[in-house]
């Protein structure tokens, strides 16, 4: 059986964050409704990092919901971010990004055509993609 293309069901709009914002972005991300927990890093229009609840949760410890916490406006993206993430092209069958997720290394992967970011796919979509076949 022939795999759709991965294009076909990740998400396209992608909230994106530069290396040198602040965390207090990324804050105000998190505290959106249905927001990917991942949150691709742009410079030079580059995918150079990813950044992850677990990122940001880690690196906040102690920090309230105050946005005057000192953490939230001294810390910078490029402080907590996973650089060099691992990407597939938009082009790759959706049968090979489930099975890259489900080895447990990854809980989204971002998608570029020509080094551009056009998309992410979360283990999320994957299992949504799955239960409508």
């Amino acid at each position: 059986m022939t795999s759709s293309l991965i294009s076909s069901i990740m998400t396209k709009n992608v909230v994106c964050v530069s290396p040198n914002q602040k965390i207090l972005d990324v804050k105000h991300i998190y505290e959106k409704n249905k927001f990917h927990h991942h949150i691709p890093v742009i410079e030079n229009k580059k995918l150079v990092g990813m950044l992850s609840l677990i990122d940001f949760m880690y690196h906040i410890k102690g920090a309230g919901l105050d946005d005057g916490e000192e953490v939230y406006n001294t810390l910078s993206v490029k402080d907590i971010m996973s650089p060099n993430p691992y990407t597939v092209g938009s082009d790759t069958a959706i049968d090979d990004v489930a099975e890259e997720l489900s080895k447990g290394r990854y809980r989204a992967i971002p998608i570029l055509e020509n080094d551009t970011l056009v998309g992410i796919v979360s283990t999320a979509d994957i299992i949504k993609h799955y239960l409508k076949k």
